[in-house]
């Protein structure tokens, strides 16, 4: 019996209902979970009736229940918990909540079994792609010398084809993503990119006075916004800590802060910040720099060029869409720290280049509003559920 059978369901034709399943949710900042509270705000906005499922998270979001995963924390990231929950009770949520969609946000373990029991219930499935395991995978063979066989790498490769198989289709944020999607013989892929909060992250919210913290020499501002983690190649950062023009800040938290700080000894180290102080933080930069070259779409990077900065960051994965290189910032080889120098220089010396950039990269972002890319979202919740009713229905007449 699938969930579609169960008597006493109500028609819904213009609101649908929407289980939400993530990795991550609040109190992880992070980019899946950033993206579920906007997923779960525009629901709420339009109408429409969600629950998530997550490991962890408040009991209520935007007055959608939270049903809590099981899950166990990770060695490598003490305050990350991941989900280990059985099929057995996500078909207890499915089967109560009855959802004409199951959305599936960054699948790994907890999305995994939300795909098996999706499947055996008949509910459409729509996968986000927002997490580059197999580059994480590579990354931590890199540092840890794991070259077994097989390679964790190799592993976490057949693992994502695997969850991606089973689902209705499968949303990449960038052409990158989609590229690596096409290289695990992924089907049935489309593009989903993200959107900004335009207002929040905007040229006015300059803060002097924390220029003027920062910068006591009058240095040039130089940040990062993200996970302080081994995936991001923040080592890379070395060579702007040691140019006594720049000022590095670095805004976040992560497994690697206590060896960063001793690595970075000149950088100031903001923690993590929200909201208003993340936007004051961002447009008091004076340009913004990525180092990670494992980024499906790179959210700090969007939200740098809503704040009116010129991005310097790597030429792979999600940057390559979002920055014009030459024109809104400067696209590296991935891993150069000469090259991150050399292009940062360019823009520490030639302050009209900076400003020029960082004008062009406001705009570049302009449309972007979470409103119109979670309207494209909604689409594909629709044109799946019709894709599965018309073969359901060409089933039942077989």
């Amino acid at each position: 019996m699938s969930v579609t059978d169960l008597p006493g369901q109500p028609g819904r034709p213009d609101r649908l209902r929407v289980l939400v399943v993530s990795e991550s949710f609040l109190p992880q900042i992070n980019g899946v979970t950033n993206s579920v509270r906007r997923v779960l705000e525009h629901l709420a906005a339009e109408g429409h009736a969600a629950e998530l499922v997550a490991p962890t998270g408040p009991a209520t979001y935007e007055g959608f229940r939270i049903t809590r995963a099981r899950g166990a924390f990770l060695p490598l990231y003490k305050d990350f918990r991941v989900g280990f929950e059985s099929r057995r009770r996500l078909r207890q949520v499915m089967m109560r909540f009855r959802p004409d969609v199951v959305h599936i946000a960054s699948p790994a373990t907890l999305g995994f079994q939300a795909v098996r029991v999706a499947g055996e219930l008949g509910i459409p499935t729509v996968a986000i792609y927002q997490t580059d395991m197999v580059g994480f995978a590579r990354r931590y063979e890199e540092r840890f010398g794991l070259t077994g066989v097989p390679a964790p790498s190799k592993a976490m490769a057949a693992f994502t084809r695997m969850i991606h198989l089973g689902v209705d289709r499968t949303l990449a944020p960038s052409t990158a993503s989609l590229t690596q999607l096409d290289a695990l013989a992924v089907p049935r892929t489309a593009l989903w990119p993200r959107g900004v909060n335009v207002e929040q992250f905007h040229p006015s919210r300059r803060d002097e006075q924390l220029r003027a913290q920062l910068a006591t020499g009058g240095e040039t501002i130089v940040g990062y916004v993200g996970r302080l983690a081994i995936e991001k190649e923040l080592e890379l950062l070395t060579v702007l800590d040691a140019d006594p023009r720049i000022r590095l800040v670095l805004v976040g938290g992560g497994p690697d802060e206590a060896k960063l700080r001793a690595m970075l000894p000149h950088a100031a180290f903001l923690g993590v910040l929200h909201g208003d102080e993340l936007g004051a933080a961002y447009a008091s930069l004076d340009a913004f720099v990525h180092t990670g070259r494992h980024e499906t779409f790179c959210q700090s990077a969007q939200e740098a060029l809503a704040s009116g900065l010129p991005v310097v960051a790597p030429r792979q994965g999600g940057p390559v869409d979002l920055v014009t290189d030459g024109v809104t910032g400067f696209l590296y080889t991935p891993g150069s720290a000469a090259e991150l120098h050399e292009y940062v220089a360019r823009l520490v010396a030639d302050t009209t280049l900076r400003r020029r950039m960082g004008r062009a990269a406001r705009v570049s972002v302009a449309d972007r509003s979470w409103k119109s890319v979670n309207d494209r979202l909604v689409r594909h919740y629709r044109e799946v559920i019709e894709e599965r009713s018309g073969f359901r229905s060409q089933r039942l007449s077989a």
